[in-house]
């Protein structure tokens, strides 16, 4: 059997070398592929963002805020008898944790304090939903962490 000598090792060391470098190219990257921005006009959002502060401090200085449940229907968010929103017109974004293809945005008008998202268009998994509204011309924002099942 042959013994090893310092230009054995050198190539050794060398050939570890390579190898790690390889591994940081090839596999690190792997694990950094879900890393997209959660909105795709983050920067103008952020600038807009102390509207959003504005509501949610509105919305904190209620007495009673609405309120969601499931039911068979779907996702039932109910308001209060003491909220009179404007032109009935409530704004809702389920935002989907892992997948923004799965958001929901839309403006629809409130009857008798509440409304049902369906559940045919709520996939199983984790959301956040935003209610927002405005009465007496004044912003409001209620968000809600949520796991559909």
């Amino acid at each position: 059997m042959k013994k090893l000598n310092w230009g054995h090792g050198l190539m050794i060391a060398l050939g570890c070398f390579i190898l790690f470098i390889l591994f940081l190219i090839l596999v690190f990257p792997i694990g950094k592929q879900n890393a997209d921005m959660i909105s795709d006009n983050y920067y103008e959002e952020e600038l807009k963002y102390q509207d959003v502060i504005d509501a949610k401090e509105n919305a904190a200085q209620l007495k009673e805020v609405p309120a969601y449940k499931a039911t068979a229907e779907g996702m039932e968010i109910t308001f209060p008898q003491s909220i009179k929103v404007d032109n009935n017109k409530v704004e809702f974004i389920l935002f989907r944790t892992e997948d923004s293809n799965l958001d929901i945005k839309k403006e629809l008008n409130l009857e008798n304090h509440k409304f049902v998202i369906p559940k045919k268009v709520v996939s199983l998994g984790s959301y956040t939903l935003k209610l927002k509204w405005t009465e007496n011309k004044k912003p409001y924002q209620v968000d809600y962490d949520i796991l559909w099942n």
